[in-house]
């Protein structure tokens, strides 16, 4: 039997293979345990092995490759129309098997341990975010059947604090106060967790010279930089900076047809967190517009005057991306602009 490509159809405990020759003709579907996989990849020769690129794929294909094996692995999105009629392991992996043999198949780098990591801890400190906001409107929904109610942002929480612990009983009754108090201190306590995960963030961000280098950008922090330095790594991975922007889901979706062509919004594909990154910096930039005494680039200024600020700072974030991109391929440093460049 000579395996030259593989499909793998990854899971949890149950795994299912489908392999190939030189001409393409099944020679190999097996369905395998958890425990079993690591043990079959170490007899074969090494080979080609194609993976989906879901949960675990990074940490097999870490683990396929040390055994010997060329692993590639490829959005699921791609591997779809490969897929035969009913969906199954065994068709997943077959389609698999296809489509890792294409010439212009798209493929995901495997990340690295320490990528992965740091990514946990941006994932981490999302959840905790999200659950705070969560949180808070829980109170807010609370404390207004009782008639207290503060202004929007987080900042305005300490009001209704206070507010709650001046209310008598005939306001707020002790079995409900005890309840949101429990909520408040959940608030707090979800707090020190993210403030605790950021600064494990920041950490790694001031040992990591190619996130430093991306802090310098204007709308990008270290949170951004090291975000998406865990994420691209050296971005080598994408052809030009608008295949990065495309990726991040920053570029127009078009539909065409013949002579009929029409550009719609941003196609918001890709990583979710890192775009909205990128365009949270990118609404910080354009809110400088507002402020007097501030100089700012021409066309940024222009842009402003003659399109909506949200669509603005979208473009403001696809101009980032791409200066991104080029720091991360080039390993350059960031060239900031003065006026004296628009003379």
């Amino acid at each position: 039997m000579s395996v030259q490509m593989i499909g793998l159809d990854i899971a949890k405990s149950v795994f299912q293979v489908h392999g190939v020759d030189n001409a393409g003709q099944p020679v190999l579907r097996k369905r395998l345990a958890r425990g079993q996989l690591a043990g079959f990849f170490a007899k074969l020769p090494p080979c080609l092995v194609g993976m989906e690129a879901c949960s675990s794929a990074h940490h097999w294909a870490r683990e396929l490759t040390r055994l010997g094996h060329e692993v590639r692995l490829i959005p699921p999105q791609y591997v779809k129309p490969y897929v035969k009629r009913n969906k199954t392991d065994a068709a997943d992996a077959e389609a698999i098997c296809e489509a890792v043999g294409r010439p212009n198949m798209r493929f995901v780098p495997i990340k690295s341990v320490s990528q992965q990591a740091v990514l946990a801890l941006h994932r981490t400190r999302a959840l905790l975010v999200r659950q705070r906001t969560a949180t808070i409107n829980a109170l807010r929904g609370l404390l207004g059947e009782f008639g207290l109610v503060a202004g929007k942002g987080t900042a305005r929480l300490e009001d209704l604090r206070r507010r709650l612990f001046q209310a008598d009983k005939d306001t707020v009754p002790e079995e409900a106060r005890q309840a949101i108090t429990s909520l408040f201190e959940h608030v707090d306590e979800l707090r020190e967790r993210a403030e605790a995960v950021e600064a494990e963030i920041l950490t790694w961000h001031e040992a990591n010279t190619a996130s430093q280098r991306l802090a310098e950008i204007p709308g990008i922090g270290p949170l951004t930089a090291s975000a998406l330095v865990a994420a691209v790594g050296n971005g080598k991975q994408f052809q030009s900076a608008r295949h990065f922007a495309a990726w991040l889901g920053l570029t127009p979706r078009i539909r065409a047809s013949g002579d009929r062509q029409r550009i719609g919004a941003i196609s918001k594909g890709g990583d979710r967190y890192l775009r909205t990154l990128l365009i949270h910096g990118a609404r910080a930039l354009v809110g400088l517009t507002k402020r007097p005494g501030v100089v700012l680039r021409p066309w940024l200024k222009a842009l402003v005057g003659r399109r909506p600020i949200p669509v603005a700072a979208t473009a403001v974030a696809h101009k980032t991306a791409r200066i991104v991109w080029a720091m991360l391929s080039r390993e350059a440093a960031y060239r900031p602009w003065t006026p004296a460049m628009a003379a």
